[in-house]
């Protein structure tokens, strides 16, 4: 059975995408710590991260990589912090979160709630930002 972010990834739910590639996916957390959390994922389904060849592994940090300059670039921060946890979702995923200090990485901290408009607005100017980048 595929997980929720493999149904993400293929479209069959709606997400607030920020950019993808024919090997990963990023969208907006639906529940953020930050205005801009962001989650990378592989399109291929691995639920451990460290179970991605070699080759997955670094195409999944360069992709992240990417995605996140341009966070940083649409979303005031001083850092865009990464942080790899996996357990909620079977799924191999990477946060990448708008930091203005190491508090804001706290997955303990209450999770906004950005009406669907604002989602959507940052999503799409991330995903403009990261499709520029690439030209």
């Amino acid at each position: 059975m595929a997980s929720i972010f493999s149904k993400i990834a293929a479209g069959e739910i709606p997400s607030y995408k920020c950019a993808e590639s024919k090997d990963f996916y990023a969208f907006l957390d639906i529940n953020p710590l930050v205005k801009g959390h962001t989650l990378v994922i592989p399109r291929r389904e691995v639920d451990y991260i460290f179970d991605l060849t070699d080759e997955e592994l670094a195409g999944l940090h360069v992709f992240a990589a990417r995605v996140a300059r341009a966070i940083k670039r649409v979303i005031p921060c001083v850092k865009v912090g990464e942080a790899v946890l996996g357990l909620e979702v079977p799924h191999a995923h990477i946060h990448l979160i708008p930091m203005q200090s190491e508090r804001d990485m706290l997955f303990s901290n209450p999770k906004l709630q950005l009406p669907a408009e604002e989602m959507q607005a940052v999503a799409d100017a991330i995903r403009r930002d990261f499709e520029l980048s690439a030209e």
